[in-house]
């Protein structure tokens, strides 16, 4: 048994393609196509179906074997971490499970901080939304995930980041330019462009305690074109700071009402993360040192 097999194995499933996964592993295409099928004899088992419609899928026994093989693959990095580490010759590669507000805003201040101590650690970047970071987390694909508190795998060990306040977010020219602060019941007659996807919930919190329903224009997915549709001015929305603030072209208020996303950073278990994992997480504690932190409080009025 192989375990740069193993290694092939996975990249093939993540990539969905023996061509992508060549070209990843610096491999001829039926030098992956050949470890995959002696895996196969060695075990007597299929663990991929090829289908030239459908594309490449695990088999039922392929689904129950790849957390393991990725668990394998997962020890096996943090063997030669530990390693590297005695020898003073450092090594590995950390992979990231993000969100877009995550990624822009939270993301470059850890990597900056952590890549001046450890220039030599390498970082593989997932995107997505809470739900495929969990399960990312879960399946092994990556060691970090950034998540929102109350949404994410309760058994997941937690290193709080932010308190990421809810705003109100709107055309430049609309009339909620000249107030400080935005009462609630100012939204209940406005064209409401609401959220569907991530942080629906914290908005929907809002306006319950309120005891207000907005008047939804739309009902929108994605958090950009959501940004997009503001400044046009087809309507306000609510929002987390993070992301909003980083929107050009619309202006943004804090609400009379607060509620908050907890972002965190989430590891299946530090104890047996990486040594490259666990001084991520050092790290991304020093940055956001205070347990109460909270992007910047002082939404400029102007």
């Amino acid at each position: 048994m192989s375990i740069v097999r193993f290694e092939i194995l996975s990249r093939v499933i993540e990539l969905g393609s023996f061509t992508k996964a060549a070209e990843k592993l610096n491999m001829t295409q039926s030098a992956v196509s050949h470890a995959i099928s002696s895996l196969e004899t060695e075990w007597g088992v299929p663990l991929l179906i090829r289908d030239r419609r459908k594309g490449i899928t695990l088999t039922e026994i392929g689904q129950k074997t790849l957390p393991h093989i990725r668990e394998v693959l997962k020890r096996m990095e943090t063997i030669n971490q530990e390693i590297a580490l005695a020898t003073n010759l450092e090594t590995g590669i950390i992979r990231i499970g993000t969100f877009a507000s995550a990624s822009s805003c939270l993301l470059p201040k850890l990597l900056a901080k952590f890549q001046k101590k450890h220039p030599k650690i390498e970082f593989k970047f997932y995107e997505g939304t809470y739900e495929e970071i969990t399960e990312w987390l879960q399946s092994g694909i990556i060691d970090i995930g950034f998540v929102v508190k109350g949404k994410s795998n309760p058994s997941f060990d937690l290193v709080p980041l932010i308190k990421d306040k809810m705003v109100v977010a709107f055309h430049p020219e609309h009339k909620f330019l000249h107030k400080e602060t935005i009462n609630m019941h100012d939204l209940e007659k406005e064209h409401f462009i609401m959220p569907t996807g991530m942080y629906q919930s914290h908005v929907e919190e809002l306006f319950e305690k309120a005891q207000i329903k907005p008047t939804i224009r739309f009902e929108v997915h994605d958090c950009t074109t959501i940004a997009n549709m503001v400044q046009e001015g087809l309507g306000v929305t609510v929002g987390p700071e993070l992301f909003l603030k980083t929107q050009q072209n619309i202006k943004i208020r804090k609400l009379n009402l607060t509620n908050y996303r907890d972002v965190a950073l989430a590891c299946s278990a530090i104890s047996e993360a990486s040594p490259a994992v666990r001084e991520f997480l050092m790290v991304a504690k020093n940055v956001f040192i205070e347990p109460n932190n909270t992007i910047d409080s002082q939404i400029p009025f102007n």
